[in-house]
């Protein structure tokens, strides 16, 4: 079976994104990892950037919507999947909203500062919502980095 014939299922997409956070943690940020999919082929990778790019708007989803567009000579991202490890907050759930996409998949709920605390409505209506893949594996890593803070 050729590569474009097998189809990947969630946790593989999200053990991706979870590879971003690694790299986002080793860099002293926040670590959230966003993976971008578009007909089950990975078309964009971030991390949290926003130390080293002195940007507050630099998060993981952020940096894979634009090189996503690029990549797609497109600002719309149709038949597209975020993969995150975060909730997304609120710039970030506005920004998938304004870029139509398919899907987005998460695993750790931030019930502090995810969109969903504020309005479930700042996703595009035809945006299916999969919560909780990976959840703890992604939590963990995030309760790791803040307790190496205190």
């Amino acid at each position: 079976m050729m590569q474009d014939q097998i189809i990947f299922d969630d946790e593989y997409f999200m053990r991706l994104a979870l590879s971003e956070a690694q790299k986002a943690f080793h860099a002293d940020e926040v670590p959230v990892g966003a993976v971008m999919v578009c007909k089950n082929r990975v078309i964009a990778r971030a991390h949290n950037m926003t130390e080293r790019l002195t940007d507050v708007t630099a998060h993981a989803e952020m940096l894979a919507f634009t090189s996503a567009g690029n990549h797609l000579g497109s600002k719309y991202l149709h038949d597209c999947t975020l993969y995150v490890t975060l909730e997304p907050c609120v710039m970030c759930a506005g920004a998938g909203f304004w870029t139509q996409l398919d899907r987005i998949v998460f695993g750790a709920s931030d019930v502090k500062r995810g969109y969903l605390k504020f309005n479930e409505g700042l996703t595009h209506p035809r945006t299916q919502i999969t919560k909780g893949v990976l959840a703890d594996e992604c939590a963990e890593l995030l309760r790791d980095f803040f307790k190496s803070k205190r």
